[in-house]
């Protein structure tokens, strides 16, 4: 079972794409925003913060970007050449309207995120297309 928006639309993508089918359908109104963070920059952060001496107790690790779930579907099917029209199930909830975290006190700390969406999807498709 998928467990992010993201992963579920690259296999519908893929599926769709073998498949000849023309729809993606997308729970809710694709109009939620999301950040997503490549794994290599998650664990850069950790190392970095476990290195540093800091006198918060938290720190928002993130990139500080969203984007719609319209907008990386559209992303998503960019990406894998596929052209479908999207079909919002305005039946299911949209869920939270925004999730992206301010993460102005990790940059204030030196630490930023290195990788782009590009990058980390080229290298997650690559891994997921090799072990599927």
């Amino acid at each position: 079972k998928d467990l992010t928006f993201f992963s579920s639309f690259v296999k519908k993508s893929l599926f769709c794409k073998s498949q000849k089918k023309k729809i993606l359908r997308v729970w809710g109104t694709g109009k939620p925003k999301r950040e997503l963070m490549f794994v290599e920059d998650f664990v850069d952060a950790l190392i970095f913060f476990m290195k540093k001496k800091i006198k918060e107790p938290f720190i928002n690790i993130g990139v500080g970007k969203d984007f719609t779930i319209e907008w990386y579907a559209k992303y998503i099917m960019k990406k894998l050449g596929v052209k479908l029209k999207i079909s919002y199930d305005k039946s299911k909830l949209d869920g939270m309207p925004k999730k992206c975290l301010d993460i102005t006190l990790a940059k204030k700390y030196g630490w930023k995120p290195t990788n782009n969406l590009d990058y980390g999807f080229d290298i997650t498709l690559r891994d997921f297309l090799k072990n599927r």
